[in-house]
């Protein structure tokens, strides 16, 4: 069975860290686009960080640069976003994905089309005091 199976979500201050896994299952993740979105509530859906496949071409919102980092373990086919120096802004539901053609990683996390194949559940990140 193909799918995305995201953990790690939850509550946390303003300041603090959280990092998001996603478990891919039925296909190898590294022979895919991969990106991690969110989405707010009354906001458009939003490309977080994206890296291509083959080549490893990373796209960065700018809203995220310096303080989100996304890494995948191919031994695990695991993908993981790690967030750091979160703010309330960050608050939303994020999720994994996966898309078999190639894609630089601006083009897949900014394209308004969808161009993914396989999405996960999605995890929400609150960002509070």
């Amino acid at each position: 069975q193909v799918q995305l199976v995201e953990s790690g979500g939850g509550l946390v201050q303003p300041g603090g860290s959280l990092r998001l896994s996603c478990a891919a299952s039925g296909f190898t993740l590294d022979d895919y686009t991969i990106g991690w979105f969110r989405q707010a509530p009354g906001k458009n859906r939003e490309g977080v960080l994206c890296i291509s496949s083959r080549d490893n071409n990373t796209y960065y919102a700018p809203s995220v640069k310096g303080r989100f980092t996304i890494s995948r373990d191919n031994a695990e086919n695991t993908l993981y976003l790690q967030m750091n120096s979160l703010k309330p802004e960050d608050t939303a539901v994020y999720y994994c994905s996966a898309g078999s053609r190639y894609y630089s990683g601006n083009v897949y996390c900014r394209s308004p089309s969808v161009l993914y194949n396989y999405r996960g559940q999605g995890a929400q990140v609150t960002v509070s005091s």
